[in-house]
């Protein structure tokens, strides 16, 4: 029992290593204030970190919190064009949001603001009153 408990401990601790030495995205949320202003791109998946499904059409948003079910206001920075999104995922990727991408929108969240061959937009994210709703 103390020899398998023992390989046990060995095993989790070179786990936890290559986490550290690889720089694993683990996930990790955002701490402190969360950018109000950056770049914004659009995505595919299937399920998203909130448990429902990703559809195209839908008007959903992943960012880098933990607040699924919160509504924000995405303005394009070029435009006058905004949309209304729910946050139901999580995302970007660490080494994106590192560059500068701090939300990325449905599919047809996308398209209000920008064709998407554009790729990636600036824009600004408001949190939504829950008067707007």
């Amino acid at each position: 029992m103390k020899r398998l408990l023992k390989w046990l401990v060995i095993i989790i601790l070179v786990y936890l290593a290559l986490q550290v030495i690889l720089d694993w995205d683990r996930g990790d949320a955002v701490i402190g204030p969360y950018p109000t202003s950056g770049k914004a791109s659009w995505y595919r998946g299937s399920l998203t970190a909130s448990g429902e499904r990703l559809r195209a059409n839908s008007l959903t948003c992943a960012m880098r919190k933990r607040d699924y079910g919160k509504y924000y206001l995405v303005c394009a920075a070029d435009s006058n064009r905004c949309v209304m999104v729910k946050h139901n995922d999580f995302g970007p990727k660490k080494k994106l949001f590192r560059q500068g991408r701090i939300i990325d929108l449905s599919h047809k969240a996308f398209s209000y603001l920008a064709k998407h061959k554009t790729g990636l937009i600036g824009v600004t994210v408001i949190e939504a009153d829950k008067s707007w709703l």
